[in-house]
Order: structure tokens, then C-alpha cells, then sequence
């Protein structure tokens, strides 16, 4: 769920250790914002849904279109996206949701590339966020975001797009910044 737009920050490379399988800092392009993946998971969190779930108060609303997205980098790995672009769905984002299928996820189109800040809010699953600029490269995870929490998120880069899956999702596939997402034509 995005919460509201913040200033851009200036770009910065963070090269902080990163699994073996992560790309290397010379895979990276020069002089990009990338907030490289740890090689240590962040704390683990509780599977939804979160106790205390509140009632969606909008529980009819119409299908979302769906885009399925692959990973350059990694072979036959694809999620099923709905994709959000109006205020209200921007907003309103996975709010409510009881699950999520491992293969689906939340596909954001923020229309404007700067550092989009996310929070939790009435968000009853614990997520993963992956930070997406205009020419698909990821540029930062925010990984095992906890439910029903009004905290912002962000990665410090500016990016387009925000991909948002289960929790675990992207260690599980080895997804790590600095890869690279393909959109259908």
C-alpha cells in the first residue's frame, strides 16, 4: 500500500555483501541507485493473516487486470501481477487480503520515477516490496514488510514500478537487487 509521495533523494550505490548468486557490483550499471540485497535475511515474520485483520470495507470490488512478469536473470520464474494504476487502487493496494498465492503478486504503476515510500496499513499479509525503475531493474527489496503496520518503507532509489509479493518470496526464488524484470510488450 503507498502511502504519500516523498522528495527524491540524491542516488547512491550501496554495496553491502550480497548472496553469491546476487549480481556483482560490476553487473550493476555504472552511476545507478541500487540498494544492494544483504546476505543475510532480514528476521523472519508471521504468516497472515495478521490477528486483528480488519473487515474489508469494500468487498465487491472488480477484477484487476493481470500482466505476467519474468525475471531476466533467472530462467522460467514468473509472478502473475495485478496491476494498479488508478489513486483509489494505488491507495488501497493488498488491504484486506487474507492470502496470496505464491505465483501472483501486486504490480504498482506509479506513473512518476522518484523514491516511493510504502507502508502497511490494514495490510493483513506480510509482504515483500521490490522497488522496479523505467528500464525494469530492481533497485532495492524491502523484504518481510509485517502486517498492520503504518511504518514507511522505502530504499532510498528512485523507481517507476513496485512489485509486491508474499513475504520470503524473493530469497525463495533468488530474486536480489540489481536483476532485472521483463514486462510483457
Amino acid at each position: 500500500m503507498r502511502s504519500s509521495p516523498a522528495a527524491a533523494l540524491p542516488p547512491r550505490l550501496v554495496a553491502t555483501a550480497a548472496p553469491s548468486s546476487a549480481p556483482t557490483l560490476a553487473e550493476i550499471p555504472s552511476g545507478r541507485c541500487v540498494l544492494r540485497t544483504t546476505d543475510r535475511p532480514p528476521p523472519a515474520v508471521a504468516l497472515g493473516p495478521a490477528p486483528g485483520c480488519p473487515a474489508d470495507p469494500e468487498p465487491r470490488l472488480p477484477a484487476l487486470p493481470t500482466q505476467t512478469l519474468s525475471f531476466r536473470e533467472l530462467s522460467g520464474l514468473s509472478v502473475n501481477a495485478e496491476v494498479v494504476r488508478s489513486e483509489h487502487d494505488t491507495m488501497r493496494g493488498l488491504m484486506y487480503r487474507h492470502n496470496l498465492p505464491e505465483d501472483r503478486g501486486m504490480l504498482f504503476d506509479l506513473l512518476s520515477r522518484t523514491n516511493h515510500k510504502f507502508w502497511m496499513h490494514n495490510t493483513c499479509i506480510p509482504l515483500d516490496l521490490l522497488f522496479i525503475d523505467v528500464d525494469g531493474l530492481i533497485v532495492g527489496i524491502v523484504e518481510n514488510a509485517p502486517t498492520l503496520n503504518d511504518e514507511t518503507r522505502d530504499v532510498g532509489c528512485p523507481s517507476r514500478w513496485v512489485l509486491e509479493v508474499n513475504a520470503g518470496w524473493s530469497r525463495r526464488h533468488g530474486v536480489f537487487a540489481g536483476q532485472h524484470v521483463v514486462f510483457p510488450e
